[in-house]
């Protein structure tokens, strides 16, 4: 039996890709800072998960965790991922998205070198090229979180070259009703559902015209497992090749909306519920980024299921359900 260790494993592409591998009959191991009955996401699976305890910016627990596992894969999805936070705390970013990864790679190096890994790099390394993003296309981030992910993804390389079985998988923006909150995504669809059961508050968010190639976090994991299982460690694009705007995401919810809730409680239009508010706008906004995964589909046979109404509709549905669910709680407390 396989056995993979998943750094980040209580997150939505953790949580994915540990149900995913759990399926293909592997042991897996969840490297976590708190107790993982925490998790929501990974209530169901607790159980089938070997849990060891760790923090990418402490090598020794590393050490510990690493050894405990003994992977044969390990999965560095722990990151410091939100970009405002970047640019509120650099150094803390840059420890954890560059020295994590760098402390993983040398205990892979040291103590099991035949251990393949897979590091989650993205799409925010490119920064504005204005054009679509393929593995050739240079990196120009536009944020200290961008630019620590360039940093790791640029390590990974090295390590590579000196023998270890490394890559980089570019992922585009992947959402799912997993994503965190304080995402754009779902801010929208649980202000939605919110909306819908008659909060009348105002959203406010930044640029609506801000483009970005959105896919489904479940499909994406599965290209993360077939990049270790090829002959050859390589960076891969991963994305669904279309890009489009908030202000799209927005119409496309309240599409969804409309054909499960009564008329009069939904917005009439985007206007009507969202506000631009100037404190939301990013410093070094990327305007628009679209994947060329041409290779991952050649190499890795590797095909997104799920398009961009498909994903709008199962978060407007998960989150309505949630809002529903608490309130229901509540009245009967």
């Amino acid at each position: 039996m396989r056995r993979a260790l998943i750094t980040g494993i209580s997150g939505q592409d953790g949580s994915y890709l540990a149900e995913y591998l759990l399926d293909l009959g592997y042991e897996v191991w969840g490297l976590v800072r708190r107790e993982p009955e925490t998790s929501r996401w990974l209530e169901k699976i607790v159980h089938r998960i070997e849990f060891v305890y760790g923090d990418l910016r402490d090598e020794e627990s590393l050490k510990v965790a690493f050894q405990k596992a003994w992977p044969d894969e390990v999965y560095n999805l722990a990151a410091q991922v939100f970009v405002p936070t970047s640019w509120e705390c650099p150094a803390e970013t840059f420890d954890i998205n560059v020295g994590g990864f760098a402390r993983l790679l040398q205990i892979v190096e040291r103590q099991k070198p035949d251990t393949r890994v897979y590091q989650a790099s993205t799409s925010e390394m490119f920064g504005n090229v204005g054009a679509i993003c393929s593995e050739r296309t240079p990196f120009s981030p536009t944020s200290p979180y961008g630019t620590s992910k360039m940093a790791a993804h640029r390590l990974a390389a090295v390590y590579r070259n000196r023998g270890l079985f490394v890559l980089g998988g570019i992922l585009f923006n992947h959402e799912s009703p997993r994503r965190g909150p304080e995402m754009v995504t779902r801010k929208i669809t649980r202000a939605a559902a919110r909306w819908v059961l008659g909060d009348r508050t105002k959203l406010k968010l930044g640029n609506l015209q801000s483009r970005r190639d959105w896919g489904f976090a479940g499909d994406y994991v599965k290209a993360m497992h077939a990049m270790l299982q090829h002959d050859t460690p390589k960076d891969y694009v991963i994305g669904t090749g279309v890009s489009h705007s908030v202000q799209d995401f927005l119409r496309q919810v309240l599409i969804e909306v409309k054909k499960v809730c009564h008329e009069e409680d939904v917005p009439r239009t985007i206007e009507e519920w969202v506000e631009v508010d100037s404190q939301f706008l990013r410093t070094g906004e990327i305007h628009d980024l679209r994947a060329d995964s041409s290779a991952a589909q050649k190499d890795l046979g590797w095909q997104p299921k799920v398009d961009f109404p498909q994903l709008v509709e199962m978060m407007v549905e998960a989150d309505l359900a949630s809002v529903r669910e608490a309130l229901g709680t509540k009245a009967v407390s």
